[in-house]
Protein backbone atom coordinates (compact mmCIF):
# COMPACT_ATOMS: atom_id res chain seq x y z
CA UNK A 1 0.00 0.00 0.00
CA UNK A 2 1.51 3.53 -1.00
CA UNK A 3 1.04 6.38 1.80
CA UNK A 4 2.33 9.66 1.81
CA UNK A 5 4.86 10.61 5.14
CA UNK A 6 3.66 12.85 7.68
CA UNK A 7 4.97 16.66 7.76
CA UNK A 8 6.34 18.59 10.59
CA UNK A 9 5.41 22.60 10.97
CA UNK A 10 7.46 24.67 13.78
CA UNK A 11 4.28 25.02 16.16
CA UNK A 12 3.65 26.63 19.58
CA UNK A 13 1.07 25.28 22.32
CA UNK A 14 -0.15 27.90 24.28
CA UNK A 15 -2.72 28.76 26.98
CA UNK A 16 -4.06 32.41 26.94
CA UNK A 17 -6.34 33.69 29.31
CA UNK A 18 -9.17 30.59 29.53
CA UNK A 19 -8.44 29.17 26.04
CA UNK A 20 -5.77 27.25 24.80
CA UNK A 21 -4.10 27.31 21.01
CA UNK A 22 -1.79 26.41 18.25
CA UNK A 23 0.46 29.55 17.37
CA UNK A 24 2.41 29.75 14.19
CA UNK A 25 4.63 32.30 12.62
CA UNK A 26 3.49 33.13 9.10
CA UNK A 27 6.78 32.79 7.68
CA UNK A 28 7.10 28.83 8.73
CA UNK A 29 3.65 27.93 7.23
CA UNK A 30 3.96 25.67 4.33
CA UNK A 31 4.76 28.36 1.34
CA UNK A 32 0.88 27.80 0.06
CA UNK A 33 -0.73 28.32 3.74
CA UNK A 34 1.06 31.51 3.98
CA UNK A 35 -1.79 32.96 2.02
CA UNK A 36 -5.28 33.33 3.15
CA UNK A 37 -6.93 30.29 1.46
CA UNK A 38 -8.27 26.62 1.31
CA UNK A 39 -4.76 24.95 1.96
CA UNK A 40 -4.35 27.39 4.87
CA UNK A 41 -7.41 25.59 6.48
CA UNK A 42 -7.58 22.54 5.58
CA UNK A 43 -3.58 22.78 7.42
CA UNK A 44 -5.38 24.29 10.60
CA UNK A 45 -8.42 21.99 10.14
CA UNK A 46 -6.00 18.97 10.75
CA UNK A 47 -3.93 20.42 13.02
CA UNK A 48 -6.20 20.50 15.33
CA UNK A 49 -8.07 17.53 14.40
CA UNK A 50 -11.49 18.50 12.89
CA UNK A 51 -14.01 17.63 11.41
CA UNK A 52 -14.90 15.19 14.26
CA UNK A 53 -18.20 13.53 13.65
CA UNK A 54 -17.46 12.41 17.50
CA UNK A 55 -16.82 15.79 18.60
CA UNK A 56 -13.52 14.73 20.96
CA UNK A 57 -10.67 15.88 18.22
CA UNK A 58 -8.86 12.96 19.59
CA UNK A 59 -6.46 12.76 16.25
CA UNK A 60 -5.33 16.28 16.94
CA UNK A 61 -4.49 19.10 19.10
CA UNK A 62 -7.96 20.12 19.62
CA UNK A 63 -9.79 19.99 23.12
CA UNK A 64 -13.63 19.36 22.13
CA UNK A 65 -14.77 22.62 23.03
CA UNK A 66 -14.42 26.16 22.07
CA UNK A 67 -11.69 27.33 24.48
CA UNK A 68 -9.34 25.17 22.79
CA UNK A 69 -10.27 24.60 19.33
CA UNK A 70 -8.15 27.47 18.28
CA UNK A 71 -5.55 28.80 16.29
CA UNK A 72 -2.96 31.85 15.41
CA UNK A 73 -0.82 32.97 13.01
CA UNK A 74 1.71 35.47 13.63
CA UNK A 75 3.71 38.02 11.39
CA UNK A 76 5.61 40.76 12.29
CA UNK A 77 3.27 43.70 11.43
CA UNK A 78 3.17 45.59 8.06
CA UNK A 79 1.21 48.24 9.72
CA UNK A 80 3.06 51.83 11.01
CA UNK A 81 3.77 52.00 14.70
CA UNK A 82 2.63 48.33 15.49
CA UNK A 83 5.26 44.99 16.78
CA UNK A 84 2.92 42.08 15.76
CA UNK A 85 0.21 41.37 13.38
CA UNK A 86 -2.06 38.54 14.90
CA UNK A 87 -5.06 36.51 12.65
CA UNK A 88 -7.33 34.60 14.86
CA UNK A 89 -8.70 31.37 13.30
CA UNK A 90 -11.58 29.55 15.09
CA UNK A 91 -11.50 25.36 13.99
CA UNK A 92 -15.29 24.09 14.47
CA UNK A 93 -15.04 21.22 15.93
CA UNK A 94 -17.64 18.54 14.01
CA UNK A 95 -17.74 20.72 10.61
CA UNK A 96 -14.68 21.18 8.12
CA UNK A 97 -14.70 25.29 8.27
CA UNK A 98 -12.60 27.76 9.77
CA UNK A 99 -14.05 31.37 11.24
CA UNK A 100 -11.94 33.89 10.41
CA UNK A 101 -14.86 36.59 11.78
CA UNK A 102 -13.24 38.03 14.98
CA UNK A 103 -10.54 38.04 17.46
CA UNK A 104 -10.01 35.76 20.51
CA UNK A 105 -9.54 37.98 23.14
CA UNK A 106 -8.30 35.19 25.73
CA UNK A 107 -5.26 34.32 23.14
CA UNK A 108 -4.31 37.85 23.02
CA UNK A 109 -2.69 37.56 26.21
CA UNK A 110 -0.38 35.45 24.91
CA UNK A 111 0.24 37.06 21.24
CA UNK A 112 2.68 39.21 23.14
CA UNK A 113 5.24 36.42 24.91
CA UNK A 114 4.94 34.52 21.61
CA UNK A 115 6.38 37.75 19.44
CA UNK A 116 8.63 38.57 21.91
CA UNK A 117 10.07 34.90 22.28
CA UNK A 118 10.19 34.69 18.18
CA UNK A 119 11.75 37.76 17.78
CA UNK A 120 8.88 39.83 16.37
CA UNK A 121 9.52 42.50 18.13
CA UNK A 122 12.87 44.71 18.01
CA UNK A 123 15.03 44.14 20.62
CA UNK A 124 16.12 47.46 21.35
CA UNK A 125 11.92 47.55 22.48
CA UNK A 126 12.50 44.90 25.31
CA UNK A 127 14.04 45.47 28.16
CA UNK A 128 15.77 43.23 30.69
CA UNK A 129 13.78 43.65 33.16
CA UNK A 130 10.32 45.24 33.75
CA UNK A 131 7.17 45.17 31.19
CA UNK A 132 7.54 45.07 27.35
CA UNK A 133 4.41 46.84 25.90
CA UNK A 134 3.61 44.83 22.70
CA UNK A 135 2.04 46.58 19.94
CA UNK A 136 -0.50 44.44 18.13
CA UNK A 137 -2.54 44.60 14.96
CA UNK A 138 -5.38 42.10 15.24
CA UNK A 139 -6.03 41.64 11.36
CA UNK A 140 -9.45 40.24 11.93
CA UNK A 141 -11.19 43.42 12.98
CA UNK A 142 -8.39 45.76 11.70
CA UNK A 143 -7.99 47.14 15.50
CA UNK A 144 -5.02 47.71 17.80
CA UNK A 145 -4.28 45.67 20.71
CA UNK A 146 -1.69 46.86 23.67
CA UNK A 147 0.07 43.94 25.54
CA UNK A 148 1.71 45.01 28.54
CA UNK A 149 3.83 41.72 28.86
CA UNK A 150 6.50 41.37 32.12
CA UNK A 151 10.28 40.65 31.46
CA UNK A 152 12.47 39.27 33.83
CA UNK A 153 16.42 39.12 32.60
CA UNK A 154 15.43 39.36 28.88
CA UNK A 155 12.78 36.59 28.86
CA UNK A 156 9.06 36.68 28.89
CA UNK A 157 8.17 36.07 32.55
CA UNK A 158 5.59 33.74 32.46
CA UNK A 159 5.39 32.22 36.47
CA UNK A 160 4.05 34.81 39.13
CA UNK A 161 1.17 34.65 41.49
CA UNK A 162 -1.79 36.24 39.49
CA UNK A 163 -4.92 34.19 39.97
CA UNK A 164 -7.40 34.16 37.08
CA UNK A 165 -11.03 32.41 37.91
CA UNK A 166 -11.06 29.48 35.08
CA UNK A 167 -7.29 28.77 35.06
CA UNK A 168 -6.14 26.38 37.79
CA UNK A 169 -2.82 27.94 38.67
CA UNK A 170 -1.16 31.59 38.94
CA UNK A 171 0.85 33.04 36.35
CA UNK A 172 2.34 36.09 35.41
CA UNK A 173 -0.05 39.23 34.78
CA UNK A 174 -0.61 40.31 31.23
CA UNK A 175 -2.45 43.89 30.98
CA UNK A 176 -4.15 43.96 27.66
CA UNK A 177 -5.50 47.13 26.44
CA UNK A 178 -7.92 47.07 23.85
CA UNK A 179 -7.80 50.71 21.55
CA UNK A 180 -11.55 51.68 19.91
CA UNK A 181 -12.75 48.23 20.74
CA UNK A 182 -15.97 48.64 18.57
CA UNK A 183 -14.86 45.88 16.06
CA UNK A 184 -14.91 47.59 12.39
CA UNK A 185 -18.51 46.19 11.38
CA UNK A 186 -20.05 49.20 11.86
CA UNK A 187 -21.61 51.54 14.18
CA UNK A 188 -20.83 50.11 17.87
CA UNK A 189 -24.69 49.82 18.34
CA UNK A 190 -25.75 49.04 14.83
CA UNK A 191 -29.28 49.35 14.97
CA UNK A 192 -28.87 52.64 16.24
CA UNK A 193 -30.77 51.67 19.60
CA UNK A 194 -29.24 50.48 23.01
CA UNK A 195 -31.79 48.25 23.17
CA UNK A 196 -34.03 46.71 20.57
CA UNK A 197 -37.10 44.30 20.35
CA UNK A 198 -35.92 41.07 18.72
CA UNK A 199 -38.57 39.48 16.92
CA UNK A 200 -37.29 35.37 16.59
CA UNK A 201 -40.17 33.52 14.96
CA UNK A 202 -41.45 30.33 16.77
CA UNK A 203 -39.35 31.33 19.50
CA UNK A 204 -40.86 34.80 20.75
CA UNK A 205 -39.54 38.53 20.70
CA UNK A 206 -36.64 39.70 23.58
CA UNK A 207 -35.52 42.71 24.58
CA UNK A 208 -31.92 42.71 23.36
CA UNK A 209 -28.86 45.20 23.30
CA UNK A 210 -26.65 44.09 20.35
CA UNK A 211 -23.32 45.84 20.54
CA UNK A 212 -20.21 45.66 18.20
CA UNK A 213 -17.24 46.10 20.49
CA UNK A 214 -14.39 43.19 21.26
CA UNK A 215 -17.00 40.86 19.02
CA UNK A 216 -20.85 41.49 17.94
CA UNK A 217 -22.48 40.27 21.06
CA UNK A 218 -26.21 39.76 21.64
CA UNK A 219 -27.38 40.26 25.13
CA UNK A 220 -31.11 39.33 26.60
CA UNK A 221 -32.68 39.70 30.05
CA UNK A 222 -32.14 35.94 31.52
CA UNK A 223 -35.52 36.04 33.15
CA UNK A 224 -37.31 36.60 29.72
CA UNK A 225 -36.00 33.28 28.30
CA UNK A 226 -36.51 31.23 32.03
CA UNK A 227 -32.95 31.72 33.29
CA UNK A 228 -31.76 33.15 36.58
CA UNK A 229 -28.38 33.93 35.48
CA UNK A 230 -26.39 31.78 37.88
CA UNK A 231 -26.26 29.03 35.81
CA UNK A 232 -22.82 26.89 35.09
CA UNK A 233 -22.15 24.84 31.59
CA UNK A 234 -23.95 21.54 32.82
CA UNK A 235 -27.00 23.44 33.37
CA UNK A 236 -27.15 24.79 29.31
CA UNK A 237 -25.27 22.20 27.44
CA UNK A 238 -26.73 19.38 28.15
CA UNK A 239 -30.10 20.67 27.00
CA UNK A 240 -29.95 19.84 23.48
CA UNK A 241 -33.57 21.91 23.19
CA UNK A 242 -32.51 25.42 25.26
CA UNK A 243 -28.69 25.35 22.92
CA UNK A 244 -30.99 25.23 19.99
CA UNK A 245 -33.11 28.15 20.79
CA UNK A 246 -30.14 30.11 21.48
CA UNK A 247 -28.56 29.23 18.07
CA UNK A 248 -32.11 30.43 16.63
CA UNK A 249 -31.89 33.83 18.49
CA UNK A 250 -28.45 34.54 18.30
CA UNK A 251 -28.95 33.78 13.78
CA UNK A 252 -31.93 36.20 13.63
CA UNK A 253 -29.52 38.86 16.45
CA UNK A 254 -26.86 38.46 13.58
CA UNK A 255 -29.47 39.70 11.01
CA UNK A 256 -30.98 42.57 12.60
CA UNK A 257 -27.15 43.55 13.18
CA UNK A 258 -26.42 43.05 9.56
CA UNK A 259 -23.63 41.00 9.78
CA UNK A 260 -25.80 38.28 7.62
CA UNK A 261 -27.67 39.20 4.66
CA UNK A 262 -29.59 35.71 5.01
CA UNK A 263 -31.15 33.83 7.98
CA UNK A 264 -29.32 30.69 6.47
CA UNK A 265 -25.32 32.09 6.56
CA UNK A 266 -25.39 32.08 10.61
CA UNK A 267 -24.61 28.43 10.20
CA UNK A 268 -21.20 29.12 8.56
CA UNK A 269 -21.09 32.08 11.17
CA UNK A 270 -20.57 30.36 14.78
CA UNK A 271 -18.10 32.53 16.22
CA UNK A 272 -19.84 35.53 15.82
CA UNK A 273 -21.77 37.20 17.23
CA UNK A 274 -21.88 35.49 20.60
CA UNK A 275 -25.04 35.75 22.32
CA UNK A 276 -25.34 35.92 26.12
CA UNK A 277 -28.06 36.57 29.11
CA UNK A 278 -27.35 38.73 31.73
CA UNK A 279 -28.75 39.44 35.10
CA UNK A 280 -28.80 41.47 38.30
CA UNK A 281 -26.12 40.42 41.12
CA UNK A 282 -27.24 36.90 42.84
CA UNK A 283 -25.08 34.31 45.34
CA UNK A 284 -23.96 31.69 43.22
CA UNK A 285 -21.02 28.36 43.44
CA UNK A 286 -18.80 28.71 40.46
CA UNK A 287 -17.63 25.38 39.02
CA UNK A 288 -14.82 25.30 41.22
CA UNK A 289 -17.02 25.38 44.19
CA UNK A 290 -15.75 29.05 44.72
CA UNK A 291 -18.77 30.85 46.71
CA UNK A 292 -19.61 33.96 44.77
CA UNK A 293 -21.40 36.80 46.59
CA UNK A 294 -24.04 39.16 45.01
CA UNK A 295 -21.61 42.14 46.72
CA UNK A 296 -18.61 40.54 44.98
CA UNK A 297 -20.41 41.65 41.88
CA UNK A 298 -22.09 44.38 39.42
CA UNK A 299 -23.96 41.82 37.15
CA UNK A 300 -24.06 38.05 36.48
CA UNK A 301 -23.17 37.06 32.77
CA UNK A 302 -23.47 33.64 31.01
CA UNK A 303 -22.20 33.66 27.18
CA UNK A 304 -22.44 30.73 24.22
CA UNK A 305 -19.29 30.44 21.80
CA UNK A 306 -19.83 27.63 19.04
CA UNK A 307 -23.06 27.17 19.98
CA UNK A 308 -22.35 25.63 23.95
CA UNK A 309 -21.95 27.66 27.11
CA UNK A 310 -18.58 29.10 28.24
CA UNK A 311 -17.10 27.84 30.70
CA UNK A 312 -16.17 31.04 32.20
CA UNK A 313 -15.86 34.22 29.70
CA UNK A 314 -14.52 35.08 26.21
CA UNK A 315 -12.03 38.18 26.52
CA UNK A 316 -13.42 39.31 23.56
CA UNK A 317 -17.04 39.33 25.10
CA UNK A 318 -15.54 40.32 28.30
CA UNK A 319 -15.20 43.88 25.87
CA UNK A 320 -18.45 43.50 24.79
CA UNK A 321 -19.47 43.57 28.50
CA UNK A 322 -17.75 46.42 29.71
CA UNK A 323 -18.28 48.21 26.81
CA UNK A 324 -22.51 47.42 27.50
CA UNK A 325 -22.25 48.45 31.05
CA UNK A 326 -20.38 51.92 30.46
CA UNK A 327 -23.74 53.38 28.02
CA UNK A 328 -26.67 54.21 30.62
CA UNK A 329 -29.92 52.24 29.35
CA UNK A 330 -28.41 48.65 27.58
CA UNK A 331 -29.58 46.03 29.21
CA UNK A 332 -25.86 45.24 30.69
CA UNK A 333 -26.13 48.61 32.49
CA UNK A 334 -29.82 48.04 33.89
CA UNK A 335 -28.87 44.45 35.35
CA UNK A 336 -25.28 46.08 37.07
CA UNK A 337 -27.94 49.00 38.39
CA UNK A 338 -27.50 51.32 35.77
CA UNK A 339 -25.77 55.03 35.91
CA UNK A 340 -22.61 55.95 34.88
CA UNK A 341 -19.49 53.28 35.66
CA UNK A 342 -16.23 52.92 34.14
CA UNK A 343 -15.67 49.66 35.11
CA UNK A 344 -17.43 46.61 35.80
CA UNK A 345 -17.02 43.38 37.97
CA UNK A 346 -19.25 40.68 36.47
CA UNK A 347 -20.09 36.92 37.78
CA UNK A 348 -19.25 33.91 35.42
CA UNK A 349 -19.63 30.21 35.30
CA UNK A 350 -15.85 29.49 36.99
CA UNK A 351 -15.75 33.01 39.39
CA UNK A 352 -15.85 36.86 38.54
CA UNK A 353 -13.28 39.25 36.17
CA UNK A 354 -12.74 43.20 36.56
CA UNK A 355 -13.20 44.77 32.88
CA UNK A 356 -12.82 48.72 32.45
CA UNK A 357 -14.08 50.71 29.12
CA UNK A 358 -14.57 53.91 28.78
CA UNK A 359 -17.49 55.03 26.39
CA UNK A 360 -18.66 58.27 25.10
CA UNK A 361 -21.09 60.20 22.21
CA UNK A 362 -19.82 61.79 19.77
CA UNK A 363 -22.20 63.72 16.93
CA UNK A 364 -25.37 61.33 18.82
CA UNK A 365 -23.64 58.04 18.20
CA UNK A 366 -21.78 56.06 21.57
CA UNK A 367 -18.05 54.95 20.95
CA UNK A 368 -15.65 53.34 23.19
CA UNK A 369 -12.24 54.40 23.34
CA UNK A 370 -10.67 51.85 25.53
CA UNK A 371 -11.17 48.54 27.26
CA UNK A 372 -8.64 46.96 29.55
CA UNK A 373 -8.11 43.42 31.79
CA UNK A 374 -5.82 41.25 32.93
CA UNK A 375 -5.45 37.84 31.56
CA UNK A 376 -2.18 35.36 31.96
CA UNK A 377 -0.30 33.09 29.78
CA UNK A 378 2.17 30.31 29.46
CA UNK A 379 3.81 28.05 26.82
CA UNK A 380 2.82 24.23 27.43
CA UNK A 381 4.79 22.62 24.80
CA UNK A 382 6.83 23.39 21.51
CA UNK A 383 8.44 22.27 18.70
CA UNK A 384 6.37 20.95 16.02
CA UNK A 385 3.10 19.51 14.89
CA UNK A 386 2.66 17.12 12.61
CA UNK A 387 0.62 16.62 9.80
CA UNK A 388 -0.40 14.09 7.05
CA UNK A 389 1.11 15.41 3.99
CA UNK A 390 -1.96 14.43 1.91
CA UNK A 391 -4.23 16.80 4.05
CA UNK A 392 -2.85 19.58 2.00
Amino acid sequence: MTHLPQIKVPATYMRGGTSKGVFFSLRDLPEACQVPGEARDRLLLRVIGSPDPYGQQIDGMGGATSSTSKTVILAKSEQPDHDVDYLFGQVAINKAFVDWSGNCGNLTAAVGAFAISKGLVDPARIPRDGICTVRIWQKNISKTIIAHVPVTAGEVQETGDFELDGVTFPAAEVVIEFMDPADGEGSMFPTGHVVDDLEVPGVGTFRATMINSGIPTIFVNAADIGYTGTELQKDINTDAEALARFETIRAYGALKMGLISDIAEAAGRQHTPKIAFVAPPADYVASSGKEIRASDIDVLVRALSMGKLHHAMMGTASVAIATAAAVPGTLVNLAAGGGEREAVTFGHPSGTLRVGAAARQVDGEWTATKAVMSRSARVLMEGWVRIPANAL
